[in-house]
């Protein structure tokens, strides 16, 4: 029997250059901005009124990650403590909740921190294009892959979640 060739192609873009100039737009234009916003803040929402779930802390999570690494690509860069305690809250909050039978409860110092981490959060949504957002995502994930992320684990099922570090 032959030896099978470890040799994958790659997918073809059927109109490479309209993914080029998709990518210059500012997410500002996108049709997926207004939702993405509506989710962030609806999960922030939830939290602060103490009915949030695991799904709504992903949503939190994931935007804060987004923050950080934009952030780390320069946009918004002056506001890198800011969202680091935000992060931190973020991290608190989810500790608590694990413990606490998935009951995720904000204290007003939390809150704080992730009111300003979405205002900050939206400022960069504001600034960027679509491709810095793909970026980022990259980033996001590259970093979990190689394990720079504070995992929050659970006791019972050994799920992890994960928050970004610096």
């Amino acid at each position: 029997m032959r030896k099978r060739s470890k040799y994958k192609p790659k997918g073809v873009r059927p109109d490479a250059v309209s993914w080029v100039l998709s990518g210059l737009k500012p997410f500002k234009a996108s049709p997926y901005e207004l939702n993405l916003r509506i989710k962030n803040y609806d999960a922030l929402n939830t939290v602060r009124l103490g009915t949030a779930n695991r799904k709504d802390l992903d949503a939190l999570i994931a935007a804060m990650n987004m923050a950080e690494a934009l952030i780390r690509m320069g946009v918004g860069s002056d506001w890198s403590a800011e969202i680091r305690a935000a992060q931190d809250a973020l991290y608190y909050l989810a500790r608590r909740g694990v413990a606490n039978s998935e009951r995720f409860i904000l204290t007003g110092p939390e809150l704080k921190a992730l009111n300003l981490g979405m205002e900050i959060h939206d400022a960069q949504l504001d600034a960027c294009t679509i491709q810095m957002l793909e970026q980022a995502i990259d980033i996001v994930m590259a970093d979990i892959k190689n394990r720079k992320a504070r995992p929050i684990t659970e006791l019972e099922n050994g799920n992890n979640r994960h928050t970004q570090t610096a």
